[in-house]
């Protein structure tokens, strides 16, 4: 009975700490304040963040709102197929002809999205990712650091060592970091996979889903400063699997926009939205607020919570898949 009581008290220990670092990481993301700061004391950042919401906000959200409040109502109205909106029933007699006004209006809406839609999603997505880059950058350079941030922790503790910067010099450094560059991309890709799948798990999909989008987004934040700060990607999983809670609540802020929408809404939505998170991300000394809130609340650490394990496995798969074909090539090339 004692033991069961034990459990049951350390279970709800552990639910109260996580839920105190998932409400801490859901403020760090909301402080969007320290955003206008940055923008105001950077003129580039402020032009590229204006750049970025006029092209997702103003072009991509202005044409959907077009589409949908002036182009469809207008092609319902000259191209109608509800008797009701006929003056004269003599047209209802003529069904043949009133699906082929309901056929053209489709096609016509369709013309739009594969000739302006499309293209426009395209055009926004690379450059948008393009802008992100530039947007990490300026927010890391107003700042006022060219390395690991001041009282950072992770920055302190976790970044390069001399040893590391040793092994980063030279050929095998450009190597070491085009292979990391390579892993990261594919365990990126699969969790995406995964975080798409789990969509279509019943009952529990839908808080899995929405879960796994938290990670991916806080992730994505982060891996600008981390990038900048040359924090080594497994010092990155470490530090993000073990605070889980933490980055659970700093993506969702991210996530919950993109909930209520149609696909196309959500991702003029959250191109507006992802950078101001980044730059969040990137002023956010999320480490040093972790590793005194935890002395503060005397908590011994929520333990590391596997979040990239699938990820994990099936990007070393295809690494080592990739290198057996390599090797056999070399191998041939020799024998000939």
């Amino acid at each position: 009975m004692e033991g069961k009581m034990e459990l049951v008290k350390s279970v709800s220990s552990k639910l109260k700490e996580a839920s105190l670092f998932w409400l801490l990481g859901f403020k760090e993301a909301c402080r969007l304040h320290r955003v206008l700061f940055l923008c105001l004391s950077s003129r580039r950042l402020l032009r590229r963040t204006g750049q970025c919401f006029l092209l997702n906000g103003f072009l991509f959200l202005g044409s959907i709102f077009i589409l949908n409040a002036v182009i469809i109502p207008a092609l319902e109205w000259i191209l109608p197929d509800d008797c009701s909106k006929f003056n004269s029933q003599l047209f209802c007699s003529f069904a043949s002809l009133l699906k082929f006004y309901s056929f053209l209006r489709l096609r016509l809406i369709q013309l739009f999205y594969v000739t302006w839609f499309y293209p426009l999603y395209v055009f926004s997505f690379i450059l948008s990712n393009i802008w992100y880059n530039d947007i990490a950058n300026y927010g890391f350079a107003a700042m006022g650091t060219s390395g690991p941030a001041k009282g950072d922790p992770l920055g302190k503790n976790e970044s390069l060592t001399v040893k590391d910067r040793d092994r980063m010099e030279g050929l095998g450094g450009v190597m070491i970091g085009i292979g990391e560059q390579v892993y990261s991309v594919l365990l990126l890709t699969f969790f995406f996979l995964e975080v798409y799948v789990t969509g279509f798990v019943p009952y529990m999909g839908k808080i899995l889903n929405f879960l796994l989008l938290s990670w991916m987004y806080a992730y994505y934040c982060f891996e600008y400063k981390w990038n900048l700060s040359e924090v080594g990607l497994d010092r990155r999983l470490d530090f993000f699997e073990s605070n889980w809670a933490f980055f659970a609540g700093f993506g969702s802020p991210c996530v919950l926009p993109v909930l209520f929408s149609s696909p196309l809404v959500s991702y003029g939505i959250m191109a507006i939205l992802f950078p101001l998170f980044v730059l969040a991300a990137t002023d956010s000394a999320a480490e040093h607020v972790i590793y005194s809130r935890r002395r503060k609340w005397g908590g011994a650490g929520l333990g590391r919570l596997p979040i990239f394990y699938a990820a994990d496995t099936l990007s070393l798969k295809v690494l080592s898949l990739l290198s057996a074909k390599s090797q056999e090539q070399l191998q041939d090339n020799k024998t000939l």
